[in-house]
């Protein structure tokens, strides 16, 4: 394989040989991922998990909440055989260090409880005050992926990839960078080239274009139905929705809509909205106007060109999602400085 950047290699090395050493003296490892895991963090944490294994001879436990639902990611985690824990069943107590990858304390898109002590925190978001508190800290803001940190330490410590972990990896850089051209650097490209040739294809393909369920397609219709424009902005309410992933999964779909370059998906997921933006305007960063949007409601996060949040509600009645929903989109508007228009449906009722 060919080796990472010099400075890079460098620097994972010298990171890697000290967490690992403090975790030499400890016992089992618990790593936990955000809720409803997109491929990034499941093969971040399948990477990390290989690399305590054959580093420390460590077990180590996979843990998230929330549901994988969507289908490319199921069939990642199925067809590569990723070991995953539900975080409700984990005593945490039972575990010497605590691993947080592609998430962060107190970003409210994990089931971390509260007082929890995390050891170790490997992410490509902006770094959050909490987390400057822990023990170990690798926050690369500059990366597409946390995937290509981990893959670097695997590089650094002189850890062997096999076929499947090199899929993981691989398909983890290639949907969220979509193929290095959104947020992608000169790490995220090694890595996709490098993994590429170790690459199961079959799988890869089986992962990249699994069957679709019917609500996939009715989700894709209230999508499509429910589209609003105003002028380069579009607004998508979802209603109800099965998970927080079909509300991200229209978003990534509608963005390429021509004439937009914004768009925001808002979907009802139990007492809580939950919004995902993606923009491919390289002079606005979603994860900042996001946050700002959601400030003093809920909790957001992202960077460049996507972005997540979610505002939980007392009450789940129709009327109190619907006022959220509409103020949320007018404060949107005037964020992003469009001027008062009429919207116009994506498609015509008549």
């Amino acid at each position: 394989m060919t080796a990472v950047p010099c400075d890079n290699f460098r620097d994972s090395k010298d990171k890697t040989d000290a967490f690992l050493d403090w975790m030499r003296g400890k016992g089992k490892g618990l790593i936990i991922i955000h809720d409803h895991p997109d491929p990034d963090s499941l093969a971040s944490a399948m990477a990390l998990r290989h690399l305590l294994t054959m580093k420390l001879n460590r077990d180590t436990v996979i843990a998230f909440s929330g549901a994988i639902s969507r289908s490319e990611n199921i069939a990642m985690a199925r067809k590569l055989e990723i070991c995953l824990t539900p975080l409700e069943t984990v005593n945490i107590g039972d575990y010497s260090m605590i691993c947080m990858l592609d998430t962060q304390p107190g970003t409210g898109n994990n089931s971390l409880p509260p007082g929890v002590t995390v050891d170790l925190v490997i992410d490509h978001h902006p770094i959050r005050e909490s987390t400057r508190e822990c023990r170990w800290v690798d926050i690369r803001e500059t990366y597409g992926t946390s995937a290509t940190i981990l893959y670097e330490y695997l590089m650094a410590q002189g850890v062997s990839i096999g076929t499947k972990l090199a899929t993981a990896l691989f398909y983890a850089i290639k949907s969220e960078t979509q193929d290095l051209g959104r947020e992608a650097g000169e790490a995220d490209r090694n890595a996709y080239l490098t993994l590429f040739p170790l690459t199961n294809k079959k799988l890869l393909y089986e992962i990249t274009h699994p069957k679709l369920p019917q609500s996939h397609f009715r989700a894709m219709h209230k999508a499509l139905k429910n589209a609003v424009i105003y002028s380069n902005l579009l607004i998508i309410t979802m209603g109800k929705s099965a998970s927080p992933e079909v509300v991200s999964e229209m978003a990534d779909y509608l963005v390429r809509l021509e004439g937009v370059d914004v768009v925001m998906s808002l979907g009802q997921y139990k007492n809580a909205l939950v919004l995902s933006m993606r923009t491919t305007r390289l002079d606005l960063n979603a994860g900042e106007i996001m946050k700002k949007l959601v400030s003093g409601q809920g909790t957001a996060g992202g960077h460049g060109m996507t972005a997540g949040g979610r505002i939980d509600l007392a009450s789940a009645s129709p009327a109190a999602f619907h006022g959220l929903e509409n103020s949320l989109t007018q404060q949107l508007l005037v964020d992003l400085g469009i001027p008062p228009c009429t919207p116009r449906a994506l498609i015509s009722s008549r």
